[in-house]
């Protein structure tokens, strides 16, 4: 048998190799610190500037160790890693090996969540990089570490569930106080005074006027978004740039009428802080006369009303929906007399360029029987449309009599006794839901009681606000014809989106509908 030879080759120290030296006698070490405040409140940034300071000096004073940078996140969570930058960005300078060492407070600096800090942990130890933990006195890089690792991460994701649970108690009797909180500095149309009351700022609450009445013009979010943009306006975040998002959240949001409704929204999970619409999964609040009014409560109606109808569509003979389309101030208001089809703009090429005319939507529909409705110029919508007005002007006494008749008979019509009853009933039920506790028989008895008489109630109000709105219409037609003494020798197209409700094509005539229900018809 050979003779065997041995060769020892002797160990090489490498650095990050042993953090169980942390403090004794060791080659270089490039180190980083970690630090974090959960929180952006004042008392909180004197910690956060403390850590940074504290871990500076305390790499600094260690002769053999390199600092390398310390890394710290201000104001942002631990139960996920997604939105921590400089957390992010101390992994990404493990991975390419500027880091060997990590020093950071606690595992509750590091992460709250058990998944990602055993994650990283493992991540950084296949790269041979120790991780030191000062309160709990944990080295990942030791036998024992992970499985201390994991019990103090388990507690530390346990703390954060437990803070997310009593901030969500804190809310929730925040909502039953009717305490309204409002971020005020994105809120178009509102300041806060010096007790934090929210007031109405008049050069906002212009331009939210502006949205609610040009909606109700006929204008799309699409449109007022672009007017918006064009004349240079800021929204509630001190952007010119609009979107019709921005317009429709603010045509849906009840705090506009003085209002405040409580849990739009709640949190599914307090590590991913993933929220969603709440519809009747959690309870809601809602406040009325909480601060001062930008827009009339009827105004807002109106304009819920508008929205709901433009989502619904026009249903038209043939069974078709006709969805809302406001191109221009003829949009869904031009019917055909044959079919009962809306009309469509359509451009055809002059030699004095493009040039816009109306047709019946059927006329090339190979779904339905072509219809053979007249095809007409917009210049002669135009025409038609000042004929209409100068038409009602000219007999102004005969026709401001007969709106009158007609808005004595809307006003009669108007009982606000019903309305009164309802809220009465609602608030007694009101009393004894809040006297009872959610676990008892008779909670969700009272609950479904609620929602009957609520549902009663909004029907109501919609009626009553539709015969309010019928007296509005009267009085605009009959303070059109006042201020109009002369007759119109231009179109308007204001006075077609304010006034006109319908404009019918016949073969030799076209009928055209005001909002209040009066018409004229134009003979060819």
């Amino acid at each position: 048998m050979p003779n065997k030879k041995m060769k020892i080759i002797p160990a090489r120290r490498r650095v990050g190799s042993n953090p169980e030296l942390i403090g004794e006698e060791t080659p270089k070490l490039r180190v980083a610190a970690y630090c974090r405040v959960s929180t952006e409140y004042e008392e909180q940034n004197s910690s956060y500037q403390t850590q940074v300071s504290h871990y500076t000096n305390y790499i600094l004073s260690h002769d053999g160790w390199d600092l390398v940078k310390v890394y710290a996140d201000d104001g942002i969570s631990g139960t996920n890693t997604k939105k921590r930058e400089q957390f992010n960005q101390m992994i990404d300078d493990c991975m390419v090996g500027k880091i060997d060492l990590i020093i950071t407070k606690s595992i509750s600096r590091f992460a709250r969540n058990t998944l990602d800090c055993l994650q990283y942990i493992r991540k950084l130890k296949d790269k041979n990089i120790g991780v030191y933990f000062e309160k709990e006195n944990i080295k990942t890089t030791d036998a024992k570490g992970e499985v201390l690792l994991t019990i103090m991460a388990s507690l530390a994701q346990q703390e954060s569930q437990s803070l997310s649970q009593n901030v969500k108690l804190g809310l929730q009797y925040r909502y039953q106080q009717g305490k309204v909180m409002v971020n005020h500095n994105w809120f178009l149309g509102y300041t806060k005074d010096e007790e934090g009351h929210l007031i109405v700022d008049p050069e906002q609450a212009k331009i939210v006027k502006r949205i609610y009445y040009e909606y109700l013009e006929g204008y799309s979010c699409k449109q007022i978004a672009r007017r918006l943009t064009a004349d240079g306006i800021p929204n509630g975040a001190g952007n010119t740039i609009w979107g019709d998002s921005n317009i429709a959240s603010i045509l849906k949001n009840e705090k506009y009428i003085g209002d405040a409704l409580l849990q739009k929204s709640y949190t599914i999970d307090f590590l991913t802080k993933k929220r969603i619409r709440n519809q009747g999964i959690m309870p809601q609040y809602y406040i009325k006369d909480d601060h001062e009014a930008i827009i009339p409560k009827d105004l807002f109606r109106r304009v819920q009303e508008e929205r709901k109808r433009r989502r619904a569509g026009i249903k038209v003979p043939c069974g078709k929906i006709r969805h809302f389309n406001n191109t221009s101030c003829f949009s869904q208001r031009l019917f055909c007399g044959r079919c009962g089809d809306l009309y469509q703009r359509v451009f055809y090429a002059t030699n004095n360029g493009k040039k816009a005319r109306w047709r019946c939507i059927t006329r090339h529909d190979r779904d339905l029987p072509n219809c053979l409705g007249r095809t007409i110029s917009e210049e002669e919508l135009k025409d038609i449309c000042v004929q209409a007005f100068n038409k009602i002007i000219k007999s102004g006494k005969k026709f401001r009599s007969q709106l009158q008749n007609n808005l004595s008979k809307a006003i009669n019509q108007i009982n606000e006794d019903q309305l009164h009853k309802l809220d009465r009933e609602l608030d007694r039920l009101q009393i004894l839901l809040i006297n009872k506790s959610p676990n008892s028989p008779d909670y969700d008895k009272s609950a479904d009681q609620i929602t009957v008489i609520q549902k009663q109630r909004d029907d109501t109000e919609q009626q009553l606000g539709r015969q309010q709105d019928i007296v509005q219409e009267h009085v605009d037609l009959q303070n059109f014809i006042t201020n109009h003494s002369k007759k119109l020798e231009h179109f308007d197209e204001h006075l077609v989106r304010r006034l006109i409700k319908k404009i019918t094509v016949y073969e030799t005539y076209y009928d055209v509908e005001f909002k209040n229900g009066d018409s004229v018809k134009i003979n060819l």
